[in-house]
């Protein structure tokens, strides 16, 4: 298959691949680039040379970027395999064990303890995992590799931006394969954005400080428009017809990531109920004044309401954002 054949098909799947390796410029090169960047981004000299002087690709994160859990898995795999009953069990004693804490930042922010421990567990299993791989380095990979190369190079831009403010030092800023850092797993921009010093120590450490850990959260999550007092959804009953009469009379959405325009067009529950959807019981669906998109996922489908859309934007992906709802309700019992 020729490579224009394969940069044709990609198009037309709205699939992103990467630069030919003949058509990038050698890693040292790039490099020099990208300190040209960063210093007219007002980033220090030392900064820019301690970062970006003799730094390697590594080819692990490159692997990685082609084989994200979340889109190789279905979402029926990827839920069992993550919302195991230990899972669910450690979240809910994580919840106990900081109780006080997570109320005072849920009153202050507005979303529930619950989803707070629900996101932090998704993120790194309670802090356990942070991620070991090099920040810098792997930002500095991706952007090379050319397959979102903008948003990675911004990114890495963010990136040295933190460590010249003192945020962190160079050999603790460690993260996941895709710059993903500490307890919250923020990408640098997000931690720039929202990341909070909660324990006012004038610091804002998502590494391993939980008081801004679950304040970071908290923000986030408020930032991207979190109702407080409502749920992200629930899962329904279709009727005997299924899901595919009930798409095609709501309409798919026509914008958003992908993910989101999985899902129908908001509509009211008021409407589900008329076309035959009911709670998993066989019960109606509850009398309130509330739009709801349907979701079909795996063998199972879902009424989500706005807050669904809020953890889509925490990590574009239905088996990411179910697994954070489902597990929220699992704490809260």
């Amino acid at each position: 298959m020729t490579l224009k054949l394969v940069l044709a098909i990609a198009l037309a799947l709205q699939v992103v691949v990467p630069a030919p390796p003949s058509e990038r410029p050698e890693f040292p090169a790039f490099l020099s680039q990208l300190k040209e960047q960063a210093l007219a981004k007002g980033v220090s000299a030392a900064t820019v040379d301690a970062a970006l002087t003799g730094l390697e690709p590594l080819a692990v994160v490159v692997e990685r970027d082609r084989t994200q859990a979340e889109t190789v898995l279905t979402i029926d795999r990827y839920i069992a395999r993550r919302l195991t009953r230990r899972f669910a069990r450690t979240a809910r004693e994580q919840a106990a064990a900081h109780r006080r804490l997570l109320t005072q930042v849920s009153t202050k922010y507005g979303p529930p303890s619950s989803l707070l421990v629900a996101v932090w567990g998704m993120e790194s299993n309670f802090g356990r995992f942070t991620g070991t791989r090099p920040t810098v380095q792997a930002l500095a990979t991706l952007a090379w590799d050319g397959r979102r190369g903008a948003f990675f190079t911004a990114e890495l831009m963010d990136a040295l931006q933190i460590i010249d403010q003192g945020y962190i030092n160079l050999d603790e800023m460690k993260g996941s394969w895709a710059g993903a850092m500490g307890q919250t797993q923020f990408m640098p921009s997000s931690y720039l954005a929202h990341a909070q010093d909660f324990d006012g120590d004038g610091r804002r450490d998502i590494w391993k400080g939980l008081p801004d850990v679950f304040a970071s959260i908290a923000n986030y999550l408020k930032a991207y428009g979190w109702i407080e007092g409502q749920s992200w959804g629930r899962e329904v009953k279709l009727p005997a017809s299924g899901a595919a009469p009930l798409i095609e009379k709501v309409g798919l959405r026509q914008s958003g990531c992908r993910a989101s325009r999985e899902l129908t067009v908001p509509a009211p529950l008021k409407q589900w109920q008329q076309m035959g959807v009911r709670t998993v019981t066989g019960t109606a669906l509850p009398r309130v004044d509330r739009s709801a998109s349907l979701l079909r996922a795996g063998k199972k489908s879902y009424l989500v309401y706005a807050n669904y859309d809020v953890l889509l934007g925490y990590n574009c992906a239905h088996a990411y954002a179910l697994a954070v709802g489902l597990l929220s309700d699992r704490i809260g019992g």
